[in-house]
């Protein structure tokens, strides 16, 4: 944990990490979360309640819960859904972006002048998990190839993200209990292949994720 913060501390400028959640099921809205840890807060000690912070995949469940509050109530962070429609209409990396984007720029939005962060004297740097920059994005950025196993603030996204996406497919869940979204977040396992030959899709599939789930089902007549 202490080798993520250390990574932050290199770029000597204020840090906002962003990450996704959801690129890759073929149900339900991409989420990404934006991240900033103020100084003060570090001074305080927070890293010592983050002692498990790392990659959110890396985490399990109950990992992830535990620190998911420190997380959202102690740093300046935002996180933004990319419903279904849109992610049909701009493809999945597009809404990705234009997620962390929005979160990004709501952080930065959120910073007042008493949190010592991203002065125009002091600046900042948004550090994106993965190897695309954001598309139209005016602030300073750099992407972070496996970022969220590296960047503290990019690692605190990667949680925010996945357990808000989470709880997000379990309260879908309650409406489309057949599709088991609960436990497979919208991912095509072979229990939800199953289940949409069997009921059809919702408003919150893909179609274009199951293009070759279907292209296999023409090829089986």
């Amino acid at each position: 944990m202490n080798n993520l913060f250390t990574f932050d501390q290199q770029f000597g400028k204020t840090i906002i990490g962003t990450d996704e959640a959801g690129r890759g099921p073929a149900a339900g809205g991409v989420f990404a979360s934006a991240v900033c840890f103020p100084p003060r807060l570090l001074k305080r000690g927070l890293m010592r309640e983050l002692s498990i912070l790392n990659d959110s995949k890396k985490l399990t469940k109950k990992q992830r819960e535990s620190i998911y509050d420190i997380i959202l109530n102690e740093t300046i962070n935002s996180t933004v859904c990319i419903e279904v429609e849109e992610i049909e209409q701009i493809n999945i990396l597009n809404a990705s972006l234009k997620a962390m984007k929005l979160a990004c720029n709501n952080v930065v939005a959120s910073f007042s002048p008493c949190e010592k962060v991203a002065k125009p004297d002091e600046g900042f740097i948004v550090l994106i998990d993965g190897n695309k920059l954001i598309k139209d994005f005016k602030h300073p950025q750099k992407f972070i190839i496996k970022g969220d196993g590296k960047s503290a603030s990019i690692a605190a996204a990667s949680v925010l993200a996945k357990v808000t996406r989470d709880r997000y497919m379990e309260e879908l869940h309650e409406k489309f209990p057949q599709y088991n979204w609960a436990q497979n977040a919208g991912y095509l396992t072979a229990e939800h292949s199953k289940a949409i030959d069997k009921y059809g899709l919702t408003p919150h599939h893909r179609p274009s994720f199951l293009k070759k789930h279907f292209e296999r089902q023409l090829n089986l007549f």
